[in-house]
């Protein structure tokens, strides 16, 4: 698996729990990443930044996912779904050095993998309609 991809795994991995444990510290968030990156601190170090840039902005990017998810509301998201979307939101607004359809194939091959079956349509759906209202930085 490539580095970046399990980066992103770690990341998510850790705004599930953030999301559930209501804990959004970046000592948790640090301890979580390291003590679950292995032995390739590039992946750790990628997951941190991942994830401490999407909480930072997780307001702006809930107010996003409000506005384009049509018919539903973020409390009534499953919260896998909820947090693929934050973190490619995130990639996709705030990282110059990820290409957005990159982050929007590495989210969707997230919720294949760790949500339902329909949710990689669904997170499709969301973050194409974020690429196609979001200016170039």
């Amino acid at each position: 698996m490539r580095s970046r991809t399990r980066a992103r795994e770690l990341a998510l991995q850790v705004l599930y729990q953030t999301d559930l444990l209501r804990r959004e510290d970046a000592q948790f968030v640090e301890g979580y990443v390291h003590a679950n990156q292995g032995e390739e601190e590039r992946v750790g170090d990628f997951a941190c930044r991942l994830a401490m840039g999407t909480l930072q902005n997780r307001e702006a990017i809930d107010r996003r996912i409000s506005e384009l998810a049509e018919n539903w509301s973020l409390p009534r998201m499953a919260v896998i779904d909820r947090n693929i979307l934050r973190l490619a939101i995130y990639e996709m607004v705030h990282l110059q050095d990820v290409p957005p359809k990159v982050a929007i194939n590495e989210a969707i091959d997230l919720a294949k993998k760790f949500s339902t079956e329909s949710s990689g349509a669904f997170v499709n759906g969301v973050l194409d309609r974020v690429l196609a209202t979001t200016r170039p930085v």
